[in-house]
């Protein structure tokens, strides 16, 4: 226990730790939902322990702390119609922030401090949220740069059941954004690349604004790993994979000018989490199937679900995906006919290195460019694989027959670098064909047939639903 905590009276976290995923909270709702329904029960807002808890993480943040936690703390007092604490996660500060935190939590009950050793961000979070005993988990920085007029919106949806997680977003029409060129810039461009390359359907992965609830946090937080500030699009990005849903609210926003945040660096570190990330899911290393099963919410009426399940996204976005894997895939064919044609003729260093990449490929944009994880068809996806394989195979292979059937002046051999130009070219136009062949057929969701047995989980998702509980929430 704190100082700060003796002196507040509130209790103190209890010990930081992993729980198992079947703990269930005094005052959360569980994660689970009957199937066919589309939302959680609403939170429990008469349970003994505060309903909210926002989290404040800070680093050297002597300064600023004091006017934050006061201008934050009067607002939930006046606007928050539910019990709520604020929490100061001081990680690894040198400076006097943790004094400043336990000063005012002497004077205000609702604010609690717990210091941590560790430095980061996305660390002082995740063991904070999962020692939490409250069942909505929220968080912003410091500065308050967010309009906390947007607090309410963030959490109505999470208190009624409606949504499991929600973030602020400065990147859609209705937000208010002050901020220079550079930073606007290099935010776009980042969830850009989170949009195009990993198929991502929210707006602003780094907005720090944001909430979910506990009961959700405690299944999947564990299986995150970044300690700074990639941890925000782990999250987001591990939420959407298991079928979660996240709520956007449109915030005014001003940035901060005195912010230590590198960008720059950032960015970087943001650029090869999204590497991380991918690879931890596609390894296994997070369990995305059995997290999808016990977490997803019910699937729609079967009208609907060959659109709610449709793979992909945008064709942009799958262009971007498909062009991003082909360089990949080129530029390791051509190592491999490289190297083959030292030991073989040119006819069979080509079938063995597009042989070999097409089988990665088509792996590779099954699941990242039209979204398809699990194994279900994967054996039928692979086998047509192969045939559009072997459509590049004899455009390829055709070239390097014209290359090689004398058409040169005087009848000369084609060197390696020639051969080479060839069956990039080739291959260039064989990547065009495989791309509308995987949309149009390989990968093309195949509709439900009208005379189909109803499944019983998306006959349940027909039925009447009751009210929503987030416009009761507004009308009491």
């Amino acid at each position: 226990m704190t100082i700060a905590e003796q002196a507040s009276g509130t209790q103190p976290h209890p010990p930081l730790r992993t729980p198992h995923p079947d703990v269930r909270i005094a005052g959360h709702a569980p994660a689970h939902t009957p199937a066919g329904h589309s939302r959680r029960s609403p939170i429990d807002t008469a349970a003994a322990v505060p309903v909210l808890d926002v989290t404040i993480p800070v680093y050297n943040e002597e300064r600023d702390l004091e006017e934050c936690l006061r201008r934050l703390h009067a607002h939930l007092q006046y606007t928050f119609p539910h019990s709520f604490r604020i929490t100061v996660a001081d990680n690894a500060s040198t400076d006097g922030t943790l004094k400043a935190a336990e000063r005012v939590a002497r004077e205000l009950r609702e604010v609690t401090v717990v210091h941590l050793e560790e430095k980061g961000r996305g660390n002082a979070l995740r063991k904070v949220w999962l020692a939490s005993p409250s069942p909505v988990l929220a968080y912003m920085d410091v500065d308050l740069s967010t309009d906390l007029a947007a607090l309410g919106p963030l959490l109505a949806p999470l208190i009624s059941g409606h949504s499991d997680l929600a973030i602020g977003t400065r990147l859609t029409r209705n937000s208010r954004v002050v901020r220079g060129p550079k930073r606007e810039f290099i935010s776009r461009s980042y969830n850009f690349m989170l949009q195009s390359l990993m198929g991502a359907r929210f707006s602003d992965a780094q907005c720090g604004f944001k909430a979910l609830r506990a009961d959700i946090g405690q299944q999947i937080l564990p299986h995150t790993v970044d300690t700074a500030w990639f941890f925000d699009t782990e999250l987001l990005v591990l939420a959407e994979r298991c079928g979660l849903r996240v709520h956007e609210v449109p915030v005014d926003w001003t940035d901060d000018p005195n912010s230590s945040v590198d960008i720059v660096q950032t960015a970087l570190a943001d650029v090869r989490g999204m590497a991380r990330l991918s690879k931890d899911m596609v390894t296994g290393r997070i369990p995305v199937a059995e997290l999808r099963a016990a977490l997803a919410r019910g699937p729609l009426p079967a009208a609907s679900r060959s659109q709610e399940q449709s793979p992909g996204g945008s064709l942009f976005g799958q262009l971007v995906r498909f062009g991003t894997i082909g360089v990949a895939s080129t530029l390791a064919y051509l190592v491999l006919f490289y190297l083959c044609r030292n030991l073989m003729d040119p006819q069979l260093a080509n079938l063995l290195a597009l042989l070999t990449t097409a089988v990665a490929n088509t792996a590779a944009n099954r699941r990242f460019t039209f979204g398809i994880a699990g194994n279900s068809d994967v054996a039928r996806h692979h086998f047509e694989g192969l045939l559009v394989f072997g459509i590049g195979l004899a455009l390829t292979s055709g070239a390097l027959a014209l290359v090689h059937s004398g058409a040169l002046p005087g009848g000369t051999t084609p060197d390696r670098w020639l051969e080479l130009a060839t069956v990039t070219a080739a291959n260039l136009a064989a990547t065009a064909v495989k791309f509308l062949l995987f949309r149009l057929w390989v990968f093309r969701r195949r509709p439900v047939p009208a005379n189909a047995p109803e499944d019983p989980a998306a006959s349940e998702a027909s039925l009447p639903q009751a009210s929503d509980p987030t416009t009761e929430m507004a009308q009491s």
